[in-house]
């Protein structure tokens, strides 16, 4: 039994909910998107509310089921509020300036790091260590957020690296003197 399949999903005010033959296109003020469903699960729009059902038991069936729930939430999300995440650079001389649309970081390497940012994401930066990546898309936003920490993961003895704003780094002891 699926729980998360079988919530029912409401359409928040301003969102237009479109389910073709193989597709759900979500449209809203910040934005369309659209997600391919199989062939599996049934999607309904009754009265403003979101319905997924599946056709079978099977296992593979079962996980697709609570899956494209999901993945319709996140949609219907992301069109009305959009989502963020923000990253912090900790560092001697790190930091990070946006050119246009390409990200210049510069995390103690012997070059400056460029990253091209994608269509439908919006990067902030509000000062040199901080990075607001903001979209509709929820994989993109993390996708890219992810990306960019990628560069210069936190290292555990003295912080530094690229982190995200909420993550703790758990601290470890260097090595002690010999006796």
């Amino acid at each position: 039994m699926s729980r998360i399949g079988n919530r029912e999903l409401k359409i928040p005010a301003g969102v237009e909910v479109t389910i073709q033959n193989n597709s759900v296109i979500v449209k809203g003020s910040k934005g369309q998107l659209e997600q391919a469903i199989p062939s599996v699960i049934k999607v309904e729009n009754t009265d403003g509310v979101i319905t997924t059902k599946r056709s079978n038991e099977i296992k593979h069936t079962k996980q697709l089921h609570g899956t494209i729930n999901s993945l319709i939430q996140g949609m219907l999300e992301g069109v009305s509020k959009g989502f963020k995440k923000e990253l912090e650079i900790n560092g001697v001389g790190y930091k990070a300036a946006l050119q246009g649309d390409k990200i210049t970081l510069n995390l103690g390497y012997s070059h400056p790091i460029e990253y091209k940012i994608p269509q439908g994401i919006t990067v902030t930066i509000p000062k040199p260590t901080q990075i607001v990546v903001e979209g509709i898309s929820k994989q993109l936003v993390g996708e890219v957020a992810a990306n960019i920490r990628s560069y210069r993961k936190p290292e555990p003895y003295k912080g530094k690296g690229i982190k995200y704003k909420n993550e703790y780094i758990i601290r470890k002891e260097g090595k002690s003197a010999g006796k």
